[in-house]
């Protein structure tokens, strides 16, 4: 049992989401739950024709979330592009205990997923509005 100094465990079928949303481009976007506090397991995943704002919709106002978006876009030079953001959603209004058991799995969390391009954090959806996703990916 993981307690808040180790983390909780991760599910195989977390990695196997991200291989089939970064290599297989299946997802627009995962989103990552603690199942009691000891396990991180794949919470929802959106199709590709998903927007930024289905994404948003997801996270839970009062929870936090670990959560990676593939974001398409346009350079200047009309060039289509695309960035995997990996975002610890950590709102204020989250249980401590919450808030402390994801934070202590964060890192492990993300060192699982290779090929992430922008790391976030947001307490608010203020820090992670579409505006701000648009300014990091360039």
């Amino acid at each position: 049992m993981a307690n808040a100094s180790s983390g909780a465990g991760i599910h195989d079928d977390c990695k196997l989401r991200f291989v089939e949303l970064k290599s297989k481009r299946m997802h627009r976007f995962i989103t990552y739950r603690l199942e009691n506090q000891k396990e991180v397991i794949v919470d929802q995943t959106g199709q590709r024709d998903a927007t930024y704002e289905d994404f948003t919709k997801t996270l839970p106002e009062n929870d936090c979330r670990f959560a990676v978006f593939d974001f398409d876009f346009t350079t200047p030079e009309d060039v289509p592009k695309s960035r995997i953001f990996y975002i610890f959603w950590s709102p204020d209004t989250a249980k401590v205990r919450s808030k402390m058991t994801y934070a202590s799995t964060n890192e492990k969390f993300k060192r699982t997923l290779d090929g992430i391009q922008i790391e976030m954090q947001a307490t608010d959806p203020s820090e992670i509005s579409l505006d701000v996703i648009k300014e990091r990916a360039h």
